[in-house]
């Protein structure tokens, strides 16, 4: 794990990752993802929603709309403007018979992380990469050690996924998807 640990903080880098919405899956591929979610692939001006996302930052069409990259171990779906992939119908429905970690990089409050495990939500208001707490035991404690100030590796690590470069974050992703327009504030 140690040894993992430093590959992987290597391979992701130094990104600036403030306003990322990130959710690492483990076990499902990104064409998965897509179906779990009754997603469509979109063509997108990167440049133009970013833009779109600071005029209006719930914009369906911004908040919706995320990047999807197979990773081995799993995918993640990445979201460099917006809290989309954290939304809980979203991680709900990614994590069925598997597990997600979900985060937020709030640029006012810092890193909010939360795991999903077959659907249900099991912790929220973490703070991947805060060091360990008191109160985490075994292979959380660990992670918690080894991830310290290293919030984005921290949650491809939590679920096992072993990017080979920052490309599911950093872009471009396998494909941008786009959402369809529900209700994501609630559990499934």
């Amino acid at each position: 794990m140690a040894r993992e640990s430093r590959r992987l903080i290597a391979t992701l880098g130094d990104l600036d990752i403030d306003g990322l919405g990130i959710a690492c899956v483990a076990g499902i591929d990104a064409a998965e993802a897509v179906r779990r979610l009754d997603a469509e692939a979109v063509d997108i001006d990167l440049d133009r929603m970013m833009a779109m996302y600071w005029e209006n930052p719930i914009r369906d069409d911004t908040i919706l709309t995320m990047g999807v990259t197979d990773v081995p171990g799993g995918c993640v779906l990445a979201q460099p403007w917006g809290y989309g992939p954290q939304m809980p119908g979203v991680t709900s429905a990614l994590s069925m018979g598997t597990t997600c970690y979900a985060m937020y990089v709030n640029p006012k409050s810092g890193n909010q992380g939360k795991i999903c495990r077959d659907g249900d939500l099991v912790a929220w208001d973490l703070h991947p990469g805060g060091g360990p707490d008191e109160h985490e035991r075994g292979r959380d404690a660990l992670l918690a050690q080894l991830y310290e100030d290293h919030a984005l590796a921290y949650c491809f690590a939590y679920v096992g996924l072993r990017p080979i470069d920052g490309r599911a974050v950093s872009g471009p992703p396998d494909s941008w998807i786009r959402l369809p327009t529900r209700d994501y504030w609630t559990w499934r």
